[in-house]
C-alpha cells in the first residue's frame, strides 16, 4: 500500500507541518514555498492531498488561501483541525543575550502582525521582513548568522533549525489560535481512526447573489434560519468583478445531509443565488488529536 503524499507550507518546523502531521500521521510529508504552490501541487498531483492555514483567531482569515482557493484552484475540504500559536523570538545563539538590538525581524505576516505589541515595545527599531511561513524566517537566520536578525517562529522551527529562543511566547493574545485545512483534489471522504461518534462536522458553501437589492443577504440567511441551521461563520471575499461584488463564504455546523443543507441549495438558486458546496468534513483540535494519540499509547 503507497504512503500518502501530503503538501504543506514550508519549510520544515512550520506551524502548517505540525497540523499536517496530526490531520494524515503516516503521509510523507512535502513542504512548498507558498500557499499557491501547495494547492497547485494537489491539482496538478505532485501530492494527494495538502494542508494550509485558512483562518487565525487574532488576525482572522487567511486571504492568500481563501481567494486562490476560489479564483485558481477549487479543491475540496476534506478535514479541519484547529491549534494554539505561540510564537516566539528565535535568534542565532550568540545573539541570545543581545536579542534586543537586532535590526531586522523576518517572519510571515500574520505572525507580524500577531507580534505587533512586543515589537512596538522592545525592537521599535528593527526593521520588518516577511517570509513566506514563520519557519522559512528561522531558515533563513540560520543560513545567514552574520547578520544580526531575528525570526519570529515555533519551538520546533527552532530546534530544527538550531536557533535559540531569545523571548518566549510574545503574541500579543493568549487565546492565539490557527485553523487548517485539509484539501484533495475530488469528493472522496477524510477516512481516518481520529473520527467517532462525538467528531463535529461543518459543511461550507459558497453563495453569490443574483443582484444587489434591499434584503437580499437577509433572502440568504433566512433560508438557514428557518430550518434552525446554525452558521459558525459567514465574510464575504471580492468576486474581482467590480467594487461591490461579492462571494459569500458560509460555513455550517454540520454535515451534509440529504435534507436540509440540500434544501437550502435549492431554495437559494430559485431566488437566483449561485451555491456551490466547497466540503462537508470532520473538525478537530490539536488538543483532542494529542489526547487521543495518548490514549492509543496508553493501550498498547
Amino acid at each position: 500500500m503507497s504512503v500518502e503524499k501530503v503538501g504543506y507550507l514550508g519549510p520544515m518546523g512550520s506551524f502548517t507541518e505540525a497540523a499536517a502531521e496530526r490531520l494524515i500521521p503516516h503521509g510523507e510529508r512535502i513542504p512548498f514555498r507558498s500557499i499557491p504552490d501547495t494547492m497547485d501541487a494537489v491539482k496538478e498531483g505532485a501530492v494527494d492531498q495538502a494542508v494550509v492555514p485558512l483562518e487565525n483567531a487574532i488576525e482572522g482569515s487567511v486571504n492568500i488561501t481563501l481567494d486562490y482557493f476560489i479564483h485558481q484552484q477549487r479543491l475540496t475540504m476534506a478535514a479541519e483541525i484547529v491549534a494554539p500559536i505561540e510564537q516566539h523570538l528565535l535568534v542565532e545563539p550568540s545573539r541570545e543575550s543581545t536579542w534586543e538590538s537586532v535590526d531586522i525581524v523576518y517572519s510571515h505576516p500574520q505572525a507580524i502582525a500577531q507580534c505587533h505589541q512586543f515589537i512596538r515595545k522592545f525592537l521599535p527599531h528593527a526593521e520588518i521582513a516577511y517570509e513566506n511561513s514563520t519557519a522559512a524566517a528561522a531558515q533563513y537566520i540560520h543560513e545567514h548568522p552574520e547578520e544580526n536578525a531575528a525570526a519570529i517562529a515555533n519551538i520546533v522551527a527552532a530546534s530544527s533549525y538550531g536557533l535559540s529562543i531569545a523571548q518566549k511566547k510574545i503574541n500579543d493574545y493568549d487565546n492565539n489560535r490557527t485553523r487548517f485545512i485539509l484539501l484533495k483534489n475530488n469528493n472522496s471522504l477524510y477516512a481516518n481512526k481520529l473520527i467517532s461518534s462525538n467528531t463535529q462536522y461543518k459543511t461550507t458553501l459558497m453563495i453569490s447573489l443574483a443582484s444587489d437589492f434591499s434584503g437580499a443577504l437577509h433572502q440568504v440567511l433566512a433560508a438557514f434560519a428557518w430550518r434552525k441551521i446554525n452558521l459558525s461563520k459567514i465574510e464575504s471575499r471580492p468576486t474581482k468583478t467590480g467594487l461591490g461584488n461579492y462571494y459569500f463564504i458560509i460555513d455550517v455546523a454540520m454535515q451534509q445531509d440529504q435534507i436540509l443543507i440540500p434544501g437550502v441549495c435549492e431554495e437559494l438558486r430559485a431566488l437566483g443565488c449561485e451555491v456551490e458546496v466547497l466540503g462537508s468534513y470532520p473538525c478537530f483540535t490539536l488538543e483532542e488529536l494529542n489526547g487521543f494519540e495518548s490514549k492509543v499509547m496508553a493501550e498498547k
